[in-house]
């Protein structure tokens, strides 16, 4: 089994179901030393989506979920589609301090665009079903909220 740290749209319990069924949820988690940006590319998204970047003293949350070689591959399928990479460059740590090695899906050389609405919608369905930190979902909220506004 590996290792998925979701923190895109596939955090949302239904999409993963739908790309990898029976991918098992394992735990919460953040990548530390992290930053969310939203970056345009040319997958089937209009708009933004998420991508991670190294940064100090910033993290990014989401859920780690347990995966055979089969899910894991359609999971890369699907996040292609969307204009993500696989990456093995971050490692994701529980509430407790334990480290996991992930794979989790980046976006290399889109530019900074207002992020997709929908995808923003599905996201934030994931992080209150996997009941993240208050403090992730009310950013998405922010996040959300001034996309409305804009």
């Amino acid at each position: 089994m590996a290792h998925y740290f979701a923190y895109t749209s596939m955090i949302d319990p239904d999409q993963i179901a739908r790309v990898a069924p029976g991918a098992r949820f394992h735990l919460i988690a953040h990548l530390p030393e992290t930053k969310m940006l939203f970056e345009a590319t040319e997958g089937r998204w209009s708009g933004a989506i998420p991508t991670v970047v190294a940064e100090e003293g910033n993290s990014v949350w989401g859920a780690v979920f347990e995966v055979t070689k089969t899910q894991l591959a359609a999971i890369d399928a699907e996040e292609a589609r969307n204009g993500r990479v696989p990456t093995k460059d971050f490692s994701a740590v529980d509430r407790e301090g334990k480290r996991y090695l992930v794979t989790t899906h980046v976006v290399e050389g889109g530019s900074d665009d207002e992020p997709n609405h929908d995808y923003l919608e599905h996201m934030l369905a994931g992080c209150r079903h996997w009941d993240l930190p208050m403090g992730w979902m009310l950013n998405i909220e922010d996040i959300l909220e001034d996309d409305l506004l804009a």
